[in-house]
């Protein structure tokens, strides 16, 4: 009697272990969805589906749009996709058959976990969307009509159904803004032209919306070529025991300094210029400037814009690079004034430009103050034309005393002569904006303007 009891309730737990483990296996949820919602389809946009089997692998993954109780399949896979999948989609709606207005996107799939009954195929996820195959509309207002390698410009022009607009310069993107009336839905941009911008580089407006579609619409402005200077320097010995364990003081032990020299010259040199590009995408989304921008007095160039230098060291060629701005010669410490009204965004050491300074003047335009001896000023303050920035000193990779001068359009150099001249803004920056019937910077016309808020990267 005991052994059948024993032999009875061994049969019971397998029974009810067996049903457990089933009953679980049935339990298991199918594949989930991890996509981001996605609000908009457009002419063609692209997206990518992604998908996860809590047991075992994905097996069948089917994408369909349900507009007007009708299904179109856009895409049906199977096979071992593995546990975790992440399919790039493409969704041609006129291809498709599809209208503006709303629709469903849903996302079909099962994985090859085995459950005792058979679960039917099912949405694991719907997304409501809207079709919308509009592209935005682009109307050229006005432009600078000439342009020259390490220049600057203007365009001025007016988008409909777009949530970003960009200007481009060959590959080079500028932001736009908001500018005028809003009920106009104008905008502008300035233009920056590295000073080593080949002859036929294309100038482009383009806009996107929310849906992905798109418009282009080409700038007719005219480059004309423009000759930089070449210069050699003779590096020391003496400069090099000055300048190399100051700016590399992790310098390995032995390295010999000319090879030191090597690394702030083009390691630094570089990082240098990242950092402008960064600190050049925070600005204020209206004009903070007035008139033209002043070179500070009793100064002389010595060192020109985009000049080409060669570097020797004990007769012979070491390296070359290019050198933006201009060094400003004046007397030893002499005060550093602001170019134009703005804010300060950058105040400290920068690589090969020693203690620096960096003012935004809005709409990503801004200059640099470097190799200062002091700096009076910290981020965040607002400075008036003419303000005292600091002092002028040798800090950085400089010989002497002097101030290095940077103009910057969205944190690409551009020679400051065109920003030193009332004539230059009037006809490039100003008549563009007379031409499009828009208020002048720093004028009276339209209406107040808002207090300035930083941008991130704007509107592209």
């Amino acid at each position: 009697m005991k052994l059948g009891v024993l032999l009875i309730l061994a049969l019971l737990l397998a029974v009810v272990g067996s049903v457990s483990y089933l009953a679980w296996r049935q339990s298991v949820p199918g594949v989930q969805s991890l996509t981001p919602a996605p609000r908009f389809i457009g002419q063609k946009t692209t997206l990518t589906i992604t998908l996860e089997a809590r047991r075992g692998n994905v097996a069948r993954v089917e994408v369909r749009v349900v507009q007007d109780a009708k299904s179109t399949t856009v895409t049906r896979q199977e096979g071992a996709f593995g546990r975790r999948v992440e399919l790039p989609l493409t969704i041609e709606s006129a291809s498709l058959g599809l209208r503006e207005g709303a629709a469903t996107l849903e996302v079909w799939a099962r994985d090859d976990f085995w459950r005792p009954l058979r679960v039917d195929d099912r949405a694991v996820a719907a997304y409501p969307v809207t079709v919308d195959m509009t592209p935005p509309k682009i109307e050229l207002l006005a432009a600078t009509r000439y342009v020259a390698p390490g220049g600057s410009g203007l365009v001025a022009f007016r988008v409909t159904g777009a949530s970003r607009s960009t200007l481009t310069a060959g590959r080079l993107a500028l932001p736009s803004f908001a500018w005028g009336p809003a009920e106009r839905g104008t905008r502008i941009a300035l233009l920056a032209l590295p000073w080593d911008t080949a002859p036929g580089t294309p100038f482009t407006l383009s806009a996107e919306d929310e849906a992905g579609n798109t418009a282009a619409r080409g700038v007719p402005a005219e480059l004309r070529p423009r000759r930089f200077p070449h210069d050699t320097i003779d590096i020391k010995d003496a400069f090099l025991q000055v300048k190399v364990p100051e700016l590399l003081p992790q310098r390995p032990a032995g390295q010999p300094l000319v090879e030191g020299f090597l690394v702030i010259n083009r390691e630094l040199r570089r990082q240098a210029e990242d950092a402008k590009r960064r600190i050049g995408a925070t600005t204020a989304d209206r004009p903070l400037w007035e008139g033209r921008f002043v070179q500070p007095r009793n100064t002389k160039v010595f060192a020109n814009f985009a000049e080409t230098r060669v570097y020797v060291f004990g007769g012979r060629q070491i390296d070359t690079q290019v050198h933006y701005g201009f060094d400003l010669a004046s007397t030893r410490r002499s005060p550093v004034p602001a170019a134009n009204t703005g804010t300060v965004v950058f105040a400290g050491p920068l690589t090969i430009y020693g203690n620096t300074v960096i003012v935004d003047h809005g709409l990503g335009l801004q200059t640099l103050y470097a190799h200062l001896s002091s700096v009076e000023v910290k981020v965040g303050d607002a400075v008036e034309k003419g303000q005292q920035l600091g002092r002028t000193g040798n800090t950085g990779l400089a010989i002497g005393d002097h101030l290095h001068f940077e103009v910057l359009v969205n944190g690409v150099s551009v020679t400051p002569l065109e920003w030193w001249d009332a004539k230059w803004i009037r006809d490039h920056i100003e008549k563009p904006l007379l031409e499009a019937g828009l208020p002048q910077i720093g004028g009276d016309e339209g209406p107040p303007r808002p207090p300035a808020k930083p941008a991130r990267r704007p509107a592209r």
